[in-house]
């Protein structure tokens, strides 16, 4: 049995991944740990977890407490992950899998010193109508792929127009703006699709002034197999002009899909146009929890492990670099 304590039981504990602890085979959500003792307390009590902390050590530490999922801001992860890897317990680490590439080769190379596996909360290399796609893309319904886009515009927040700034736009604690939180999940699964990205060319700028982070990124990848990708992410755009878009165009047909609004998958090609449905499930990491669980306890493998999951940092780092060079 796989005995699990979470480190930050926030807001993505709460229907994402948090109750899916219990609903996998072999697997338990026995402990919680969150610095604010009435938070913690609420949680263990509304999720029937059995144990609280306020300390992340004592989390650690608890012996029946066998592999730890780490969901705290990027800014923490290492940290702890090293020092439950070093207690010899498996971690599972929310994405962005840390602060930054070098902190990702930190937690690897303690990972393999203690013979401790890592794994990282990249999803949905996991979920069906993601998996859909890449059956797809197998099948040979689109030829070979040609090229990529990617579009996420969004506008500011209320928060944001109210100068009420989150963590997430905090470099210090996130690495980087909302491009490190949301296109991490685009560019790990094209990672997942397509291979590791060989080279990079980007303009990063701020346009609105909320905050000091990077608000509007414009980037080619190249891909294995010369296949190029242009993808533009903007959050000071006006309401009317939001898209969550990824198409992967081939030789003899198209793919067209969201990342975040799970909007219906549409394949365009001589045969015609179809649609399939992109399933969400109530708690989006099950399968991805799943494969964890089972790789743990020897029975399988997962799909998005520290290794897999660095690269995407070293993606994103090397998209912003010369904007944090200022």
């Amino acid at each position: 049995m796989i005995n699990w304590g979470i480190i930050g039981c926030g807001n993505v504990t709460e229907v994402k991944s948090g109750p899916a602890f219990n609903k996998v085979n072999d697997s338990r959500l026995l402990a919680v740990m969150r610095r604010d003792r009435v938070l913690a307390e609420d949680y263990a009590t509304r999720h029937k977890v059995p144990r609280f902390y306020t300390d992340a050590s004592q989390l650690i530490n608890d012996p029946d407490v066998n592999a730890v999922y780490i969901a705290t801001p990027p800014g923490s992860h290492a940290g702890y992950a090293i020092k439950s890897i070093n207690a010899g317990k498996p971690v599972y680490i929310e994405k962005p899998m840390a602060l930054n590439f070098s902190e990702c080769q930190k937690i690897i190379k303690t990972g393999e010193k203690q013979g401790v596996p890592v794994f990282v909360a990249y999803y949905r290399r996991t979920l069906p109508g993601f998996l859909k796609v890449k059956e797809i893309i197998e099948r040979g319904a689109i030829g070979k792929i040609r090229f990529v886009q990617i579009q996420l515009l969004k506008s500011p927040s209320e928060d944001e127009y109210d100068g009420k700034l989150s963590w997430r736009v905090d470099p210090l604690i996130s690495g980087g703006g909302h491009f490190f939180d949301l296109a991490s999940h685009q560019l790990d699964y094209l990672d997942f699709l397509l291979g590791p990205v060989k080279s990079i060319k980007s303009m990063v700028l701020n346009q609105g002034g909320f905050y000091k982070a990077e608000d509007f990124v414009s980037a080619q990848f190249l891909f294995p197999n010369n296949i190029c990708c242009s993808g533009t992410w903007s959050f000071t755009s006006a309401i009317e002009a939001g898209r969550d878009v990824i198409e992967i165009i081939g030789e003899s047909g198209y793919i067209k899909f969201s990342c975040f609004s799970f909007e219906p998958i549409l394949l365009e090609n001589g045969e015609g146009r179809h649609e399939f449905v992109n399933e969400r499930p109530d708690n989006v990491q099950i399968y991805l929890i799943d494969q964890v669980v089972k790789a743990i306890s020897g029975k399988g493998k997962a799909v998005s492990t520290g290794v897999t999951a660095a690269r995407t940092s070293w993606v994103m780092d090397e998209v912003v670099k010369e904007y944090y060079k200022k």
